[in-house]
């Protein structure tokens, strides 16, 4: 067995072992205190639960078929979630022609470059080229009436689901020296360390928040709760440095990186959400909302990461 094969078993069984646990928690705290269904908190946290073991058992299942499973999720991933985007878009029928292309055209080849491991490429194929022509193709139409705010939308909708999505299975294109055939272990270290900064920092908010951070975004997310959780998650990531190339320092520094750009990214899809009136993207996922609802901090942050590691580390 290879040091990667190991190191990502250990880490599988210490996420397993860690929803056995809450699992539990969430089994007694409902029999004892919401037997009927009509503890609102305890229902939402097991539902959260369950989410969690259907969404760390896809991702397993990808991580085992390897480099292709991987983007193949992601791939699906930005599919579903720009799906989500465009449904509550300023869209007209002169935009489906732009749209085809995005769904049809832009997503395959971003992900296709990166299989391609074609850098040079898919770091601006997006932001340079899908920009420039989705406005000629959308103009063709003919149609100008709110031109500019329809086209920013679907390039908006392009940059998160797409563009900064893809840059969590760009990590398995970076040649680390010493690090070969690991890499895998890069995408773990990300989502789990960016998910679990959004579960202590609700946790951290139920138990101690009283300052609330930016109510008219987020009326749940408190002083009290982002401080702990970005530095609890912080020091989590300092202590998987094991499974990455970095020093327990230099995780940990990562981490707060990924973490603060995780927190932001929160807000800002909290804001589009406000704007466009709704609770959640979708229902994809139950207890979770949509798949964006889930993807919003690690999409902030894994462009971030991808580019501070592949400038530092990578060759």
């Amino acid at each position: 067995m290879g040091a990667a094969s190991a190191d990502l078993i250990h880490l599988v069984l210490g996420i397993f072992g860690v929803l056995i646990v809450a699992s539990v928690i969430g089994y007694v705290l409902e029999q004892r205190l919401s037997p009927d269904g009509s503890n609102a908190a305890i229902e939402n946290l097991n539902a959260r639960i369950k989410a969690w073991w259907v969404m760390v058992v896809l991702i397993g299942i990808a991580f085992i078929a390897g480099r292709a499973g991987v983007i193949l999720l992601f791939a699906f991933c930005s599919f579903a979630a720009l799906r989500e985007f465009v449904t509550l878009i300023n869209t007209k029928r002169a935009d489906h022609w732009a749209l085809a292309a995005a769904f049809f055209v832009v997503l395959p080849m971003q992900y296709y470059l990166l299989w391609a491991e074609q850098y040079g490429i898919y770091s601006i194929f997006i932001p340079v080229y899908a920009f420039l022509f989705m406005p000629i193709i959308a103009v063709l139409r003919g149609d100008t009436e709110r031109f500019l705010v329809r086209i920013a939308e679907v390039q908006w909708a392009l940059m998160i689901c797409v563009f900064c999505a893809s840059h969590v299975p760009a990590l398995l294109t970076l040649h680390i020296p010493g690090y070969e055939g690991r890499n895998v272990l890069l995408i773990a270290f990300l989502v789990i360390v960016v998910q679990l900064s959004d579960v202590l920092q609700y946790v951290w908010g139920k138990l101690f928040g009283k300052t609330k951070i930016a109510p008219r975004l987020s009326p749940s997310k408190t002083v009290e709760g982002f401080v702990g959780g970005v530095v609890s998650a912080s020091l989590i990531g300092a202590a998987l440095w094991w499974v990455t190339p970095f020093t327990p320092l230099e995780a940990g520094l990562l981490a707060f990186a990924i973490t603060i750009m995780g927190f932001f990214g929160g807000l800002v899809m909290s804001a589009i959400k406000r704007d466009r009136g709704v609770k959640d993207w979708g229902h994809l996922i139950e207890g979770h909302g949509g798949l964006i609802d889930r993807l919003d901090s690690v999409v902030f942050s894994a462009p971030i990461f991808f580019h501070l590691v592949r400038f530092w580390w990578a060759v």
